[in-house]
């Protein structure tokens, strides 16, 4: 079984959004959501509950946390919201750079499930990747609900691509 870990900044919404994606459609894999700049501890916010039920998603129980080195090693796929995320672990944990990625670039370029996923990610050159902007999922962070909502739409159908893939 294999384990996704998703990377946002806060660990609050976009990563926690993703994660009750995939959850959702891959129940056999192990899924994990963390921070690069998170406060452990927190809830989510309502604003997130009201995303994730816009797009027929469970709100968790959830308490965001820090991603930290014992996460990222039992990852096996370390999914990013932004290039920020991937620019993080491979600043802090450059062992994992090789298959971190954001989600739009694993999207875009990870071949379907004929091989073992370590090898498809290990074609895919991750640790050298040039991130560039079109990779971004903006933080709706600080904005009002319909920005969540938007965000939420944004990475379901990506999360859904993805669970194909993986």
């Amino acid at each position: 079984m294999a384990t996704v870990l998703f990377l946002c900044t806060g660990n609050a919404a976009r990563s926690v959004i993703a994660g009750v994606a995939l959850t959702g459609r891959r129940p056999d894999l192990t899924v994990r959501t963390a921070g690069t700049l998170s406060v452990d501890g927190l809830p989510i916010s309502r604003r997130t509950r009201h995303a994730l039920e816009s797009v027929g998603l469970p709100p968790p129980r959830h308490a965001s946390r820090q991603a930290e080195e014992v996460d990222l090693r039992h990852a096996d796929v370390v999914v990013g919201m932004a290039p920020e995320h991937v620019r993080w672990v491979r600043r802090n944990h450059p062992a994992v750079s090789g298959r971190t990625a954001t989600l739009r670039r694993l999207v875009d370029l990870l071949k379907p499930a004929t091989e073992p996923l370590a090898l498809r990610l290990q074609r895919l050159d991750l640790a050298a990747a040039d991130l560039a902007d079109w990779e971004e999922i903006v933080d709706p962070g600080g904005g009002e609900e319909d920005a969540f909502v938007r965000c939420a739409h944004e990475i379901v159908p990506l999360v859904d691509r993805l669970a194909r893939l993986l």
